[in-house]
């Protein structure tokens, strides 16, 4: 016989996402729709607006993303203001590349993951400096190299594939090995998309995103602000290279 539910279980709720982990959530969602635009380029007589809902469906991420962040009436300094701004900007490109042709509209949200990690530092920093009593505890069971890991995740710099058995990772500097991922994934922090990020090298078989999952997320959540989790380039600074596939497909058009 199946026990009755508890009072407590029958009224737990989970918690809705901080603003920190929404906007981490949306850099993964920006993510998916950058493989997708890559995996577009790359397929034969594609539909020319099959980015178009993708598009349309991600412009109101950010701004929800904005209200969540306005609902916890932090003081509007510099940073908080600019940030705001920058999550209205990936709204209005984000609009405007559905209007747009595949390679077009790729490169109006190359810079987005990385955008939506920098807005998640800067909102943990000044959530912690201004109100460090409600600020999330860092997950300590995380080392140095396991935060900028995650980091490098949630700005979708990593991919997984493997080769005569043997597994690897693809990343940009700081290298995420394949012994950290598999740790992270042990941990249940990460996961990966099979086949659902663009190849290596033309014609080559697409290769695995390698994502956070939600644990990930809240765990890298409450350590973003710290140093070993910062993005090693400044978010939205530093230009994105593309694909070869979609510079040349944006060249010829």
């Amino acid at each position: 016989m199946t026990p009755a539910p508890t009072d407590a279980a029958l009224f737990e709720v989970t918690p809705p996402p901080t603003p920190v982990e929404r906007l981490l959530h949306l850099a993964d969602q920006y993510t998916q729709h950058n493989d997708a635009l890559d995996l577009l380029l790359r397929a034969i007589n594609p539909p020319a607006d099959a980015h178009a809902a993708s598009a349309q469906q991600l412009v109101t991420d950010p701004q929800s993303a904005i209200k969540a962040i306005q609902n916890e009436r932090l003081y509007e300094g510099v940073e908080l203001t600019e940030m705001v701004l920058r999550l209205k900007q990936l709204a209005f490109l984000t609009r405007a590349s559905a209007d747009l042709g595949v390679g077009t509209a790729r490169e109006l949200t190359a810079l987005a993951p990385e955008a939506a990690v920098g807005c998640a530092v800067t909102l943990a920093a000044e959530t912690r400096r201004r109100r460090s009593a409600s600020a999330p505890a860092p997950d300590e069971r995380l080392s140095a190299v396991q935060r900028t890991a995650l980091t490098e995740i949630a700005c979708g710099h990593v991919v997984a594939s493997s080769s005569l058995g043997r597994e690897f990772t693809r990343s940009r500097e700081p290298k995420v090995l394949m012994s950290t991922l598999r740790t992270l994934e042990a941990q249940g922090l990460t996961e990966r998309t099979a086949g659902s990020a663009p190849a290596a090298y033309v014609g080559g078989p697409p290769l695995d995103r390698v994502r956070l999952t939600s644990a990930g997320i809240t765990a890298l959540a409450s350590v973003i602000d710290t140093p070993a989790a910062r993005p090693s380039t400044a978010p939205g600074t530093t230009p994105r290279p593309l694909p070869a596939t979609t510079q040349a497909t944006t060249r010829s058009r």
